[in-house]
């Protein structure tokens, strides 16, 4: 039987026009002529009987029909690309794992261990992208996510099961300079120095000197970071005190980059989790890599 896809280079044509929102940019990224994108993209409206592009006086738009299109032609044709990478490269869908996981996370706990994944498993390659969200597995090209947030946001993650692989401690740390020959600083002094926020947590500062018991009328003043490394080293270059989950930051605290500037840990609500779908049967690749982090979490 005979399968309802469009041509390749139609499809190739529509997701270039789709990335520009130009027929003219498209064609230069595909080394083709201006006019040949222009009949490659009609005639796959013709094919499907829709409209993907309104064409304006500034040029064209994707249409309501054609975003949603775009968004799932790319993902499929990226699937492609990298299932043709991996026979070139001779290897088996399952030596790879596709991961999504948070970026602090993979940079600085994650990354630093898969040498004892190559140890164990030498043929398996992991790939990761950065995520910080639940998606849909089904319209993702992942086989499975790391994910830091709170048991009730994992139970809702539609479509999944999850592994718990640690609770979050976070501390307060600054740079050795700024604490200079204290030991520490008391809470009460915290709250008098510059605090570096993370612009995805702006309730931590507050939470901590709740916990402390301490006033602290500028806890949600100071420069915000989108990433825990960003404030790390903004920290670590004296620019004030960050609140920072431990398992992040080992590495800086054994070579002394960063220091503690309060000794109270304090437990967060949030854990990190392995998320992978909700299947009978789960990928060698992934059961392989779900036994290891099983191993490699304390």
């Amino acid at each position: 039987m005979r399968r309802k896809i469009p041509s390749s280079h139609a499809l190739l044509c529509f997701e270039a026009a789709a990335q520009h929102c130009s027929f003219s940019r498209a064609a230069q990224a595909l080394a083709l002529t201006q006019s040949a994108v222009s009949r490659q993209i009609t005639a796959l409206e013709d094919y499907l009987g829709v409209a993907l592009f309104e064409r304006t006086r500034h040029g064209v738009a994707l249409s309501p029909a054609g975003q949603q299109y775009a968004r799932k032609v790319t993902q499929r044709l990226q699937a492609m690309e990298q299932d043709t990478l991996e026979v070139m490269r001779g290897h088996s869908a399952d030596d790879d794992l596709r991961l999504a996981c948070v970026a602090t996370f993979a940079a600085q706990w994650l990354i630093p261990r898969l040498p004892l994944l190559r140890k164990k498993h030498p043929l398996m390659n992991v790939h990761i992208e950065t995520r910080t969200r639940p998606f849909l597995f089904a319209e993702a090209p992942f086989d499975a996510a790391i994910y830091a947030g709170t048991p009730e946001q994992v139970s809702q993650w539609a479509g999944t099961r999850h592994l718990l692989l640690q609770d979050e401690t976070v501390v307060a740390v600054c740079s050795p300079a700024l604490l200079g020959r204290r030991r520490n600083f008391s809470a009460q002094a915290i709250a008098q120095l510059p605090l570096i926020q993370q612009s995805t947590r702006p309730d931590a500062w507050p939470a901590w000197f709740e916990a402390m018991q301490v006033e602290a009328p500028l806890a949600r003043v100071g420069p915000r970071y989108e990433l825990f490394s960003m404030a790390c080293a903004a920290a670590a270059h004296g620019m004030g005190v960050a609140l920072v989950p431990r398992l992040l930051i080992e590495t800086e605290l054994a070579h002394g980059a960063l220091v503690l500037a309060h000794p109270a840990p304090l437990p967060s609500q949030r854990h990190y989790f392995l998320i992978y779908p909700e299947q009978t049967t789960l990928p060698p690749s992934v059961q392989r890599f779900r036994q290891w982090l099983q191993d490699a979490a304390p």
